[in-house]
């Protein structure tokens, strides 16, 4: 199994000094906090929040993953140059629209990077309105 790497795991001193490296490596989920029972929520995962990871042939983004809890709702895969390829700006993601169930919907993010590994979200809780 490959090591996950975690943004909260990583303290505060070594997060402000590897800034960059983190920040383009970690999925970061974007939705609603809340939504009504049966609902369909937009679940953004978006790569980076202030750093753009590389495009390259070679190190690329190859795929996001949702999750509920341990329940794998979405995937999204991409083949490099999908961003215009080395030198080229923006930010690997994808939109899930998800069927809103339960009390509260539990998403985390994972995505792969060819390498640097595997890479987890701050979990997002949304409250599930009956």
């Amino acid at each position: 199994m490959p090591k996950i790497n975690k943004y909260v795991d990583i303290d505060t001193v070594e997060r402000e000094a590897r800034k960059d490296y983190i920040d383009r490596h970690s999925p970061f989920i974007h939705c609603a906090d809340s939504v009504n029972a049966g609902e369909v929520i937009a679940v953004t995962i978006k790569m980076g929040n202030e750093y753009t990871h590389p495009d390259d042939f070679d190190h690329y983004i190859a795929s996001v993953s949702l999750f509920n809890g341990e329940t794998l709702l979405a995937k999204a895969d991409f083949m490099a140059g999908m961003l215009g390829g080395t030198g080229c700006k923006g930010h690997s993601g994808a939109t899930f629209n998800v069927v809103a169930t339960g009390k509260k919907m539990n998403f985390v993010a994972h995505s792969y990077c060819t390498k640097h590994g595997v890479w987890e979200s701050t979990p997002k809780v949304v409250e599930v309105i009956a």
